[in-house]
């Protein structure tokens, strides 16, 4: 098994490195196109390459036109099978930790809980490679406060770190009758405001914990992204009047994320080159979203009101 990983690993660093020459491959077929397509000439440094580069043009299609990245094999087997997610927590949880990770097994479909215990996180990711899990969640908590979401997709990453804010649990609200209870249908997504390319790499990752639902299912997880501060919101409808009458009862739990960090390895891997990673200075731009567009999401509800 740990040959078969070295391997695998091996592989997906090669795909890795061939990405440069595939973008430069691309940019070089993309300036002989534009210059066909305005009746420009050719540029000079591709004279020599312009037949070779003509005929692999006439023989390319829409899906083999674009170069592939590492980005798209690291979900290539999430269609194939429904994921499988280890839910844990930091060393030596208190009781409010545990019972917000009991709550996410819930939420997520086909989620697993395990105590830590003295196990190092090495030995966790390789024990869940070995058992095909295609997700670690890791909870942490600052004097029994949740306050950090670790999500690392296997076997290769990528590797997400998100602040947690404003944890409410269903344990925590008094009225259980009004609330309900959970059911454990897989549900259906709402993705709100994942504009900008770090939006659509943060909902891919976020969309891949969940299975596709049935049609009919009446279970909806929101995901809505407000100023980079994703609120998590947990809701069953109903139709009692019919069709056009629909009633929303929030199940809970609640909480908000703030990303701070993508890595492109798993969650042991220190040495994995990082995709983004929120800066000091960052937090004085008020004014500019890095997940999503605030501005048109803004006009919008301003258009619904009127």
């Amino acid at each position: 098994m740990l040959r078969r990983n070295i391997r695998l690993r091996r592989e997906y660093l090669y795909r890795k490195s061939l990405e440069g020459k595939e973008r430069l491959l691309y940019e070089k077929k993309r300036k002989i196109k534009e210059a066909l397509d305005e009746g420009k000439p050719i540029p000079t440094e591709l004279r020599n390459e312009e037949a070779a580069l003509r005929q692999e043009i006439d023989l390319e299609d829409d899906y083999t036109a674009v170069p592939k990245t590492h980005i798209d094999d690291e979900y290539a087997n999430a269609t194939v099978r429904d994921p499988k997610i280890l839910l844990t927590t930091s060393r030596d949880p208190s009781a409010p930790l545990v019972q917000f990770v009991k709550e996410l097994k819930f939420v997520f479909p086909n989620a697993e809980r395990m105590n830590r215990g003295g196990q190092v996180i090495s030995e966790i990711i390789e024990s869940c490679r070995a058992h095909e899990f295609t997700d670690v969640i890791l909870v942490h908590e600052h004097r029994g406060v949740p306050d950090g979401l670790i999500i690392s997709h296997l076997p290769f990453g990528p590797t997400a770190y998100f602040g947690l804010l404003n944890v409410v649990t269903r344990h925590d609200i008094k009225d259980k009758k009004a609330m309900g209870t959970m059911p454990e249908a897989y549900p259906h997504l709402i993705l709100d405001n994942f504009k900008t390319k770090l939006g659509e790499r943060t909902a891919n990752i976020l969309k891949h914990l969940f299975p596709v639902p049935k049609p009919d299912t009446k279970r909806i997880v929101t995901f809505a992204n407000r100023s980079d501060y994703i609120s998590f919101r947990h809701h069953i409808y109903e139709k009692p009047g019919g069709p056009k009458s629909v009633e929303l009862k929030e199940i809970g739990p609640r909480f908000e994320l703030r990303l701070y960090q993508v890595k492109l390895g798993t969650m042991e891997q220190s040495e994995a080159q990082i995709e983004w990673v929120i800066r000091p200075y960052m937090n004085t731009t008020k004014k500019r979203s890095f997940i999503g567009n605030d501005q048109e999401s803004d006009d919008k509800r301003k258009k619904t009101k009127a």
